[in-house]
């Protein structure tokens, strides 16, 4: 699921509410579309610049042909991203700040205290009015940016497979950010992984298709995240649907092995006393 933020100075403005009506609306053309709301104002006076995940109303709805909404004290935007993730292709989150994810900035022509102050890479357009979108292929800049997933997520787009009817099992590997090796190490506070642009992505793609030409394999999700991954956190995900368990067990073991070997994925570690890149293709 491609993720597109939108902000600006209201969250009950009207020109905020038609660019996400707008967006909306292009999006689906493309895919299911989610649309997840966060206003910190209405829980006990904090605002999204002092919280994101905690306190707050996040209300998550499905955009397009969906024809539901809920809303959750305390429910963080990650969450409702989690839920929304398992069958929509798209979410739109409007509200949040600072910025996460690539995103539409509208009437950041303000100055002084009404300024959005939002200058970020995340930024991929700034408008006025809803208007100004038209010139703006929004599925393809999502798309320029890796994709947001869960392990659930992953597990979900496998049961979709035309072939699972075929399938008796599904086999998982996670890999996550390891704090220290022995009680005496350094803590690792995180983990930064960059990756060779377009070669990676290629060649996980074919990993995927060579994994899933084996006797018995029906499908084959690989997912490596990029960017700062803090401690505790999840990598990576390997997600094989097989007729048996020899066979996924056998898939998702070879399949996290190679992807180590084989996608040039570049990892930095930053401990409480130290930062070093690792010198090996992951």
């Amino acid at each position: 699921m491609h993720v597109l933020g939108i902000v600006g100075h209201d969250a009950r403005d009207e020109t905020l509410e038609t660019v996400v009506d707008q967006a909306v609306e292009r999006l689906s053309g493309a895919g299911r579309v989610g649309v997840v709301r966060y206003d910190a104002t209405i829980a006990d006076g904090m605002t999204a610049s002092e919280t994101i995940t905690v306190g707050g109303d996040v209300t998550y709805e499905l955009g397009a042909d969906g024809d539901w909404t809920a809303t959750g004290t305390g429910l963080s935007v990650d969450d409702a991203l989690d839920r929304l993730a398992l069958d929509c292709e798209y979410a739109v989150v409007v509200g949040v700040r600072p910025l996460q994810y690539p995103s539409v900035v509208v009437g950041s022509g303000r100055t002084g205290e009404d300024s959005l102050d939002v200058e970020s890479d995340h930024v991929i357009a700034t408008v006025e009015t809803a208007a100004e979108l038209a010139d703006i292929d929004l599925a393809t800049e999502l798309e320029r940016v890796d994709p947001y997933e869960t392990l659930e997520s992953l597990v979900a787009r496998v049961k979709r497979s035309p072939l699972a009817d075929r399938s008796g099992a599904i086999a998982t590997f996670t890999g996550r950010v390891r704090a220290k090796d022995a009680e005496d190490d350094d803590r690792t506070q995180y983990l930064e992984f960059e990756k060779y642009e377009g070669v990676a992505d290629e060649r996980m793609n074919a990993l995927e298709v060579d994994l899933e030409k084996r006797d018995g394999v029906l499908s084959v999700e690989l997912y490596h995240r990029t960017g700062v991954i803090e401690d505790g956190e999840d990598i990576v995900f390997v997600v094989v649907l097989a007729g048996h368990r020899e066979e996924a067990f056998r898939t998702v073991e070879d399949g996290i092995n190679r992807l180590k070997d084989e996608v040039p994925l570049f990892k930095k570690e930053v401990t409480i006393e130290d930062e070093f890149w690792v010198h090996e293709q992951r």
